[in-house]
This record gives structure tokens, C-alpha cells and sequence, in this order.
């Protein structure tokens, strides 16, 4: 693919930051990846990987360190930055990050007071943590990644379970990126034709893969990767298309289809019978009732550590 877009930033240099630089050197979308962390030594050890990277597969994008200044001249900005916590959660795991991750977060967004891009907010809670971006910062394109991912993932499963090609699978997970999302079976379909989903199956391997993948590896780091090269494809306007992206709707942000025409976003509803509503209502309110505790964190600049980003 030709490269696109002049520039797209990165802030965090984790496994996430890595994984999601990684794939963007190697999906070709923009000429120039700018990489922040909390020390210019840090971002300036990823940019030389990745720089080993761009030789190794031929890539138009050149990778290099710059400060979260910068990072305003980019067409879209990935916020993968994570503070350094002990997790001790055993269910609502990813609410496990809010006060740790949040101060952080207002931080950032601070940094990006009116920016034009587009930001893609990846640290978890990410459905808190994407409006509390938004709200802070006033940017008018602000996402987060997760539903994207439980959309594949449901994908998968479901393909796996009905002996079908993925490709050929067509249905959304939406709601919150996490213990209340919403399985949109009634419109899910193989082949263009709807198909009875086999839902507890399908809830339990959606809750069983990020543990079976952290306990293996430590971290979720390359589905979350792909959800962002996919998305930047579609909010740079590379490409048209429709993804799962955490929204406003009503009076939360959550996981909903938003559907990119020239780069520009339409979210969308699909519909729903009636006990995905009530689990969408219940999405809908979990979320609204946790976001007034991050909303009154103070802010933290970046995090350190090896861990911290």
C-alpha cells in the first residue's frame, strides 16, 4: 500500500506501544511514525527497533522519537500509555486500571487541548478512559479500541464452533469493553444468512481468551495492534469501511459500529432484540455510574518504568 498519511503518533512504549508500532511500520499507512514515552531514551530505543524493523521488510515509514508535543502535527495519535499497578481483580478486570491509568490520561488529553486529529485511546478501562480523553481535551475525534477486538474475537469463536471461514461470518460485539458486552446475536449472520449462535459457548471463550493470553504471555498486545492498524485505515481514510469503536451514545461511551465514509465517522446502533437491549441499557448505566470516580482524579504526567508505558 502507498503511503497515505504524512504522519501518526504513538504515546507509550509497552508492550502495547510496541506492538502498535510495530504494526503500523508494517502496514505502510503513513511515512513518518512518531514515538513518545516518558524519556527521550526510551522513545529513541523504540524508534531504532523499529528503524531495524523498516530495513528488515522494506517499509516507507520511518520511525523516530519526539516529544508529545509533536505529536499534534500527526493526523491521528494512538494513546497506549499504562501506569505501573498491581491488578489483583479476578473479574472486572479491566476496571482494575481506572484510578491507576486515569490521572494519566487527563494528563495527556491536557497535552491535546483542541487537537483536529483523530486519537484512538487503547489503555484500559478504555470505555472510561476514551471520554474522559474526549471531555478533557475537547478533541471532536476521539475513539477507543476494544470492542473492535471482542468483535473479532467473537469472529473467531464463532466461526470455530460452526465450522465456517471467519471471512464468512458477519456480526458485532458491542457495549462495554469488558464483563458487560453485549453478543449482538439476533443479527449475526454466516454467509449473509442468520444462523443460531450458540451464545454460552460463545460468552465463555469471549471471557476465557484475554486471561488464557495474559497468563501465557503476560499482556494482550497484538489483537489490540491489529484493531489499531484496521481503524487508522478507516479514520485517515485510507479505505471505507465499519468498525466496533468505544462512542458517545445518550449519556455513556461504549462500544458501538462506527461506520467511516472518506474518514469521516457515522456510529450507528444495530439492531437489537430485547434481551440485548436490556444488556445494552445495563452497559449503558454500569458505565455512567463508574466514570464520576475518574472523572475527579488529578492529573499525572507520564509513568516510568519499564512497565509504565
Amino acid at each position: 500500500m502507498t503511503a497515505r498519511v504524512p504522519a501518526v503518533g504513538v504515546i507509550g512504549t509497552g508492550a502495547v506501544g510496541q506492538a502498535v508500532s510495530g504494526a503500523l511500520v508494517a502496514s505502510g499507512l503513513c511515512d513518518r511514525l512518531l514515538v513518545a514515552s516518558r524519556t527521550v531514551e526510551q522513545a529513541a530505543a523504540m524508534a531504532d527497533d523499529l528503524d531495524d524493523m523498516r530495513a528488515g521488510l522494506g517499509s516507507p515509514v520511518r520511525p523516530c522519537a519526539a516529544e508529545v508535543a509533536e505529536l499534534r502535527a500527526c493526523a491521528a495519535v494512538v494513546v497506549a500509555v499504562r501506569a505501573r499497578f498491581a491488578n489483583t481483580r479476578s473479574r472486572d478486570v479491566r476496571m482494575g486500571g481506572a484510578q491507576a491509568n486515569a490521572p494519566v490520561i487527563r494528563y495527556l488529553a491536557g497535552q491535546f487541548a483542541g487537537y483536529p486529529g483523530t486519537v484512538l485511546v487503547v489503555t484500559n478501562p478504555v470505555d472510561l478512559l476514551t471520554r474522559l480523553f474526549a471531555e478533557e481535551s475537547g478533541c471532536p475525534r476521539v475513539f477507543g479500541i476494544g470492542s473492535g477486538l471482542d468483535t473479532a474475537r467473537y469472529q473467531l469463536a464463532l466461526a470455530r464452533l460452526l465450522d465456517v471461514p471467519v471471512g464468512a461470518v458477519a456480526g458485532h460485539v458491542i457495549g462495554e469493553h469488558g464483563e458487560a458486552h453485549v453478543v449482538c446475536a439476533s443479527s449475526t449472520t454466516v454467509n449473509g444468512m442468520p444462523v443460531p449462535v450458540p451464545l454460552q459457548q460463545v460468552r465463555d471463550e469471549l471471557r476465557a481468551r484475554p486471561g488464557r493470553i495474559n497468563s501465557g504471555i503476560g499482556r494482550t498486545r497484538s489483537g489490540p495492534a491489529g484493531a489499531v492498524a484496521s481503524t487508522l485505515r478507516l479514520a485517515c481514510g485510507v479505505e471505507d469501511g465499519t468498525t466496533e469503536l468505544s462512542a458517545p451514545h445518550g449519556e455513556a461511551w461504549l462500544g458501538i459500529p462506527v461506520r467511516f465514509t472518506g474518514g469521516q465517522p457515522l456510529p450507528s446502533l444495530p439492531q437489537l432484540d430485547a434481551a440485548e437491549a436490556r444488556q445494552w441499557e445495563a452497559a449503558s448505566s454500569k458505565l455512567r455510574a463508574a466514570y464520576p470516580a475518574v472523572r475527579g482524579v488529578p492529573l499525572q504526567p507520564l509513568p516510568s518504568g519499564r512497565n509504565g508505558s
